[in-house]
């Protein structure tokens, strides 16, 4: 047991304090939004040009592939039950109808049981198939096929990441977008208006694109997530968000142009100025309007350096106040380039309290610098300051210590390091290979993300923080501010009427039963956060959100519902794709009998 404490001290530490790990951020573009069309693109140094997409040719190709017959259909879904029951460790061989589903060699089927669970753990849905597709062309294909039966549905799968369920399909046909990730075709960098943007594949990860445009170019997205194992098309159908949200928003606003399939199965190419309404829906739309098969990136020069600090403060009203006047600073004025904060158990519990704040391990904290009226738990803002190598080191110093002099911290209480730029961001990258090799990786994972108004913080954290979640989650809890002017309402997503308001995240790494406690108990402590919000009327949103019924996701989505449904009837009339989000049910078709003749 002693042995088991350690290996979570050193999941949790490895999460904050390992130089070596990576923390992500979020971004607002401050270029225009460009389409496909425009005549200004140009290579970057040695990479080819882009192949310029156009939404005309693709409905033309679409136009002259021949259809499947009605004995093709049954054939097709014949062949996928009898899959689905055989040997799912192994890949089944082509046949018949196959060939005449995908309507060439290049479309392979893979082993249903990846794509049955997810991350979170806590639910399972078997799909009749999974495919790997290779392009645009084989998600539409599949996407038509399911179109042409009686209730298929289609889910788009990343790198399984999410929590619950959201990109199963009971008895459909889950898409493996981490297949089109594979060629080197999907990744090309280019410049618009002397802007540099990137083109990838929805199936790439986050992490192969911070790895191609710092180690090639120097350059890197504005916006990122803390965890960079997520695919890109993943973040983008939610949001993305991380400590440089305050400044860029989140990443869903550094898109410039996007490549969606349709529940129609369309291939379109959508921007701010053309098709831009499947543009905006598809941006945080939970997978609801279509599938992300490339998006466009904009970036920016990739700093040498960061500046990685951390401050505790024992009350949290200091420690809202420092975070709020951190992220409302002007534009251009000096300041930090990140801004977290998450809150720690008051005590020596290795996993949730002080060992967990230091940045790195030869650093130590010290608990007699804690007044002794503080309570059961501390608030840890977390900073960045990126650096360039042509920044003198007196330099950084004296801007670091001018912003932090502003600041109500506990004195003695202050934690930093230098870090590169890819260390930083890459930091949590050790957490998932310490859960893998302690077996917590792959146990239940029953996390929660809010946002919550600024105006019912101080009430959640009397009632949630030092009540409810006093000793801890056996993992980090997040908890800094966001503006909602950085978000755009013309995106699906939806957020609090505030115009600053929270992320609160609890990210729970912990042994399943019996080491550790039953997960329903931890979804019931959920379900209990969500109900005292609802109860004390807070202005409060999931982040990720999972609903069981139509009634909340009309709650969730408020005056905002209407404008989601009239989308979901433009781009997926018949409601196949995402079925894992439980938003709407499959419009069931006519079955289609073989023929006899």
């Amino acid at each position: 047991m002693t042995q088991l404490k350690n290996k979570s001290k050193q999941i949790q530490i490895s999460h904050y304090l390992n130089p070596q790990q990576t923390s992500l951020t979020c971004s607002k573009p401050s270029t225009p939004h460009l389409n496909s069309k425009s005549k200004k693109v140009k290579p970057l140094n040695s990479q080819k040009p882009q192949t310029q997409t156009n939404t005309t040719n693709r409905e033309e190709e679409t136009k002259t592939q021949k259809p499947l017959s009605p004995s093709t259909n049954t054939n097709m879904i014949a062949y996928l039950e009898h899959f689905v029951h055989g040997n799912d460790t192994e890949v089944p061989l082509q046949n018949d109808a196959v060939a005449a589903l995908e309507g060439a060699a290049s479309f392979n089927f893979g082993a249903t049981s990846l794509a049955a669970k997810d991350f979170g753990g806590m639910k399972s849905a078997h799909p009749l198939a999974l495919i790997r597709p290779s392009s645009a062309t084989d998600v539409a294909r599949a996407v038509r096929a399911a179109a042409r039966t009686p209730n298929l549905t289609v889910a788009a799968r990343g790198n399984g990441h999410s929590i619950n369920g959201q990109a199963m399909a009971e008895r459909g046909l889950v898409l493996d977008m981490r297949a089109m990730a594979d060629e080197e075709d999907h990744f090309t960098l280019i410049c618009l208006d002397e802007s540099p943007y990137v083109d990838v594949s929805g199936g790439a990860l986050w992490e192969d694109v911070l790895k191609r445009c710092v180690s090639r170019f120097g350059l890197a997205p504005k916006s990122w997530t803390d965890y960079l194992g997520l695919t890109v098309g993943g973040t983008l159908s939610n949001a993305g968000v991380s400590g440089q949200a305050f400044r860029y928003g989140p990443q869903t606003a550094s898109v410039a142009e996007l490549e969606v399939v349709t529940g129609k199965g369309d291939t379109v190419i959508c921007s701010e100025t053309q098709n831009s309404e499947l543009f905006f829906a598809t941006l945080g739309g939970l997978g609801q309007f279509g599938i992300i098969t490339r998006a466009r990136i904009a970036l920016q020069q990739a700093p040498n350096m960061v500046r990685w600090i951390r401050v505790v403060y024992s009350e949290f009203e200091d420690f809202t106040e420092d975070a709020e006047w951190l992220v409302t600073r002007k534009e251009g004025v000096d300041g930090f380039d990140y801004v977290e904060g998450f809150v720690v158990v008051n005590g020596d519990d290795p996993c949730n309290g002080w060992p967990t704040v230091p940045v790195n391990p030869n650093q130590q904290f010290d608990p007699v610098h804690v007044p002794r009226s503080a309570g059961p738990v501390l608030y840890c803002l977390e900073l960045a300051l990126h650096c360039h190598h042509s920044d003198h080191p007196s330099e950084i110093d004296m801007k670091v210590d001018r912003l932090l002099g502003r600041l109500r911290f506990i004195k003695g209480l202050r934690f930093e390091v230098d870090v590169t730029y890819m260390e930083f961001l890459s930091r949590v990258k050790r957490v998932e290979e310490d859960a893998r090799v302690n077996g917590i990786w792959d146990a239940p994972h029953p996390w929660l993300n809010l946002f919550v108004s600024k105006s019912n913080m101080a009430e959640f954290d009397r009632e949630v923080f030092k009540k409810i979640l006093k000793h801890g989650i056996g993992g980090p809890i997040l908890v800094y501010p966001l503006l909602r002017s950085k978000w755009d309402s013309r995106h699906s997503v939806v957020v609090p009427d505030s115009n600053i308001f929270y992320i609160i995240a609890l990210l729970r790494f912990i042994p399943p039963p019996p080491k550790g406690p039953p997960t329903e108990l931890l979804v019931a402590q959920n379900h209990a956060i969500i109900q005292l919000c609802y109860t004390r009327g807070f202005d409060f949103k999931q982040y990720l959100p999972h609903y069981q019924s139509q009634d909340h996701w009309k709650l969730h989505y408020g005056d905002k519902w209407s404008r989601f449904v009239e989308r979901k009837a433009n781009f997926d009339p018949l409601a196949i794709l995402a079925p894992g989000q439980k938003i709407f049910t499959r419009i069931p078709q006519p079955s289609i009998c073989p023929s006899h003749n």
